[in-house]
């Protein structure tokens, strides 16, 4: 018998570099929740919480635990004024479901294992997007050499990060965002089928994958017609099944929640429930700004600048045509539907090619790039510290803008 191929060293550079943001996330985490005050009973009745409550059971956790111990509710419930509630129709199936099933398989419990699966999905997905910086930047990596270890990098310490060893879909997320953008790149259209439907049940993000693979068959379209390749009918085909598979899959779960609740609205006005006084209508997330500070409005209007500015420099030029319009059509899509809090640091992890863009602004010569790398690690490594102190632990009746993760 032949043994079996070693993985090749960038596997193992991958792993050593989220292992060491792992080390770094855990302690802040263990530290924090040592001086976690109260919270909400059912996350914890007391204060400072196990360390498996305190990443199994935070915000967003508590939800999807009940979604994998009792499903969804039949009715919407109802709060005080007559107004829908808070339920967990706002949370999608697959995550949930796949930590239900290993409890099913193992007896284990959902405080150990929803946060083992994000862990483990987390390791995958940056190895997945080691791999799509290589296939789908040729000509950043080709301006800085190493650029897919630094991008991974940047994505594994980035403040929000943490949340890949919570109970949070991001790990999920990224590794089904990045496997759609790679087998799109790499023109595995069925697989990428697979791949859009489940990123269907894990986030509302598959009508913007859906935009990114409408560009990407209009440019073979039009390549085609200018003789650049070839566009065979096979492709066209399977292209634009693609494209509708990944349409029906970002409406899916708005015709299951009708259907399931016997409401044909239920998910806006469940997702509207987050939302007092201001709706989730288009742009409606923006109203916040008028309860931010000076600072704050500065803040926020100078981050969305940052993006633009770094999507339109000679670094974010240098990606790939579907790496470029994921990032732009995704960010346009949260500034459009998305609240303007603080949730929207964790959403910019799934814009990870912004991280190939940032480190690409110094790409030579090499002592300055592996510099201005060092440094940009550094400075996201105080962040995320920063982000498990600021908006991790939960202080109740906060109403500030740092509310929630």
């Amino acid at each position: 018998m032949s043994r079996l191929a070693a993985p090749p060293m960038w596997v193992w550079q991958v792993l050593g570099v989220y292992l060491a943001s792992r080390v770094l996330a855990t302690t802040a985490l263990l530290i924090a929740r040592t001086h976690q005050g109260d919270s909400f009973d059912g996350w914890w009745p007391e204060e400072q919480p196990p360390y498996g409550v305190f990443v199994a059971r935070w915000w967003d956790g508590w939800w999807y635990e009940q979604v994998a111990l009792h499903g969804y509710p039949a009715d919407l419930p109802l709060d005080e004024f007559g107004a829908i509630d808070l339920n967990e129709w706002a949370f999608y199936p697959l995550y949930p479901g796949i930590v239900r099933g290993l409890m099913e398989l193992t007896g284990g419990t959902w405080i150990v294992l929803a946060p083992l699966v994000s862990l483990v999905l987390g390791a995958i997905a940056l190895l997945v997007i080691y791999r799509l910086v290589e296939v789908g930047a040729p000509r950043a990596v080709e301006f800085r050499p190493g650029l897919p270890l630094a991008s991974v990098a940047v994505v594994a310490f980035f403040p929000s990060a943490v949340v890949l060893q919570v109970a949070y879909t991001e790990s999920l997320a990224l590794l089904l965002v990045a496997s759609s953008l790679l087998l799109l790149i790499q023109r595995r259209y069925e697989w990428a089928m697979l791949a859009v439907v489940l990123l269907g049940f894990t986030r509302a993000i598959a009508l913007p994958m859906a935009a990114v693979i409408a560009v990407h068959l209009a440019l073979r379209w039009w390549n085609a017609r200018a003789g650049a390749e070839s566009f065979p009918r096979r492709d066209q085909i399977r292209g634009l099944l693609l494209l509708v598979t990944a349409g029906l899959s970002g409406v899916l779960w708005l015709g299951i929640t009708a259907l399931g609740t016997g409401q044909i609205d239920a998910y806006f006005q469940t997702q509207a429930a987050w939302r007092p006084g201001r709706g989730s209508g288009l742009f409606m997330g923006w109203l916040r700004l008028s309860t931010f500070s000076p600072l704050g409005v500065v803040l926020a209007v100078g981050a969305v600048a940052a993006i633009i500015a770094l999507l339109l420099s000679p670094a974010g030029r240098r990606l790939s045509v579907e790496l470029w319009t994921w990032t732009a059509v995704y960010v346009l899509f949260l500034a459009t539907v998305g609240d303007v809090i603080s949730s929207q640091l964790r959403f910019l992890l799934l814009a990870f090619p912004l991280a190939i863009a940032l480190v690409g602004l110094i790409p030579r010569p090499r002592w300055a790039a592996r510099t201005w790398t060092g440094v940009l690690i550094a400075g996201l490594a105080v962040g995320m510290v920063a982000w498990v102190w600021t908006v991790w632990m939960q202080v109740l009746l906060e109403i500030t803008f740092l509310k929630a993760p």
